[in-house]
């Protein structure tokens, strides 16, 4: 599909393409995932309930996309499934009481509430190892492109990365103590470390080469700390009905922002900044890449 310069019609084949990518990952993902019959019951009622509360399934739309610029033969559903189990497992645990104590998740209880603090802190553990077993099985045809899938993936939600940066948000609630270079490692790596994952995930399901795929690492990056400055800002000047999570949360627990750091104006230019450098690699990748484009600029049109 190309994309018109005429922002009215851009604007609708975005709407109409990311509707595309949804409705072909959420078939695929209920086909994926284990039925709410399967025992121990209640253990995948609650991967269910919180695999299916709606959101924009951006990050199963990122990997399909950069898996379409350069057409592969490999089906890149059950790597978008993983990534989405392991975004969903990072949101049940953040809701926790122990965590962020979050009431609502996607504008629905979060999962500790609907269920029980138990049943989320294993349904979040079972989301987390079967991302890998559904990598590991789908992909076994080809063994090193399902290594590189794996590791691309644990290596983003690991120590060093979205659980580092979780780590670092605790430390810094706790300690009251935050300073600008905390605030943006937080960011890079509880956010954006999985986004940039996702599109070099999503490359190496296509026939994409070695520049192709560390250019859309950098992508992912540049795109996930522009999105969660933007949800700093959200958090300050958003409707709760419309965040679908409590707003004002972060400014209530002190948690270290982008905003609580540099205050709203110098955090819309940096999302601004960081929204241009995507643009401008996106402009260098092989194949269409303009609904990637259109996809970035309406994520940090959210603030405006």
């Amino acid at each position: 599909m190309k994309y018109s310069s005429h922002s009215s019609d851009s604007t609708t084949d975005l709407k109409t393409k990311l509707q595309d990518y949804k409705a072909r990952f959420e078939a695929a993902m209920d086909a994926l995932l284990p039925s709410e019959s399967t025992r121990p019951a209640r253990l995948h009622q609650a991967m269910r309930y919180s695999m299916e509360s709606g959101g924009k399934r951006l990050r199963p739309a990122l990997l399909l996309a950069a898996a379409e610029l350069v057409p592969g033969k490999v089906d890149p559903l059950p790597a978008a499934t993983a990534v989405e189990c392991i975004h969903t497992y990072s949101l049940v645990h953040d809701d926790l009481p122990c965590m962020d104590d979050g009431d609502l998740r996607r504008g629905k209880p979060s999962c500790h509430k609907q269920f029980d603090e138990a049943t989320a802190v294993l349904a979040g553990d079972a989301l987390n190892t079967y991302a890998f077993l559904l990598l590991a099985r789908h992909y076994r045809a080809e063994p090193a492109l399902a290594a590189d899938l794996i590791e691309d993936l644990a290596f983003a939600a690991g120590s060093e990365r979205l659980i580092g940066g979780q780590t670092e948000d605790i430390e810094a609630e706790l300690s009251g103590c935050a300073d600008p270079e905390k605030v943006d490692y937080i960011h890079r790596n509880k956010t954006a470390a999985l986004m940039a994952a996702t599109l070099t995930m999503g490359g190496r399901l296509s026939a994409a080469g070695t520049v192709q795929i560390e250019r859309l690492g950098r992508i992912g990056l540049h795109l996930g700390i522009a999105f969660q400055i933007v949800d700093d800002i959200l958090d300050v000047t958003g409707d709760t009905g419309i965040l679908g999570k409590t707003a004002g949360s972060d400014q209530a627990a002190e948690k270290a922002t982008y905003v609580s750091q540099h205050g709203l104006d110098r955090s819309r230019e940096e999302a601004r900044r960081h929204t241009r450098i995507a643009i401008e690699e996106c402009r260098s990748l092989e194949g269409d890449s303009s609904f990637l484009i259109e996809l970035i600029r309406s994520l940090e049109h959210r603030i405006q």
